[in-house]
């Protein structure tokens, strides 16, 4: 109890590196009523003011966790063009095979992409979380990557009002004082028509929504509306370097919340 209270509530405004990049993981849904294949994009873009769009390319790995078993996705991802408010960049559409109830783990890890404003390389080891037929199986467990963020509430039917707490973790162990970067998708992704939704909402007072992770590496934020919210650990993986420059290897999750009606 006493390591989730010295969590709660931080939500600071705080200067991040890599400020507003989110690499989305997105699907129109997250609780899939019937079996299927079920369309998703990867998208590196500033989705809570429907900003700038970079260039994505082919991720190192695109895969999926289900009762334990992962499955390799990366060959159903083809280029797209992604048009959001600002510009157009590459992106990809593929798809998840969800064919039996529980949660299904999407988990990206893509190349390091050199941001030249920065001077910096920033790479963001993406999960995000489907389910079918209400069954809870793996949403709860590390998928062993470099660097994560372990939900510690069911990620895929957070309600709007509640907190949403999880655990940045490095090479399996907590990360101390990381800064968890928390982004709204005020516009979404139109899954037809390649392009973005107008942002629902506007610009945030005092900028970024900032958290900083406790001495055993949890963090809580009061979700205050439904939609889609990132959290990316900025730099929290174990990896600092890619082709002499900084790397910022960072650890994003989305997760899903609703209104209650």
């Amino acid at each position: 109890m006493k390591k989730t209270l010295i969590a709660s509530a931080v939500a600071l405004t705080l200067p991040a590196m890599a400020s507003g990049h989110f690499l989305l993981e997105y699907t129109t849904d997250t609780m899939i009523e019937r079996p299927g294949d079920v369309p998703v994009k990867l998208i590196f873009w500033h989705p809570m003011d429907n900003g700038h769009v970079m260039d994505l390319d082919l991720p190192q790995d695109f895969y999926m966790i289900h009762n334990g078993e992962k499955t390799d996705l990366k060959d159903t991802l083809e280029t797209v063009q992604f048009t959001g408010g600002e510009n157009s960049g590459a992106a990809f559409k593929g798809s998840v095979p969800v064919k039996r109830s529980g949660d299904y783990i999407l988990v990206t890890v893509p190349v390091p992409y050199y941001e030249e404003s920065e001077d910096i390389y920033i790479q963001q080891i993406t999960k995000a979380f489907l389910n079918r037929s209400e069954l809870p199986t793996d949403w709860m467990n590390p998928v062993g990557l470099p660097t994560e963020i372990v939900p510690l509430n069911k990620p895929y039917n957070i309600l709007a009002g509640s907190t949403f707490t999880g655990q940045v973790l490095a090479e399996g162990q907590p990360v101390a004082g990381a800064e968890i970067e928390i982004e709204y998708m005020a516009a979404e992704p139109d899954m037809e028509n390649a392009a973005s939704s107008a942002p629902v909402v506007g610009a945030l007072p005092g900028g970024t929504i900032v958290a900083v992770s406790d001495t055993n590496g949890y963090f809580t934020f009061g979700v205050p509306k439904a939609g889609y919210w990132g959290f990316a650990a900025l730099g929290s993986g174990p990896a600092t370097e890619h082709e002499g420059k900084e790397l910022s290897q960072d650890a994003v999750i989305w997760i899903r919340a609703w209104d209650m009606e």
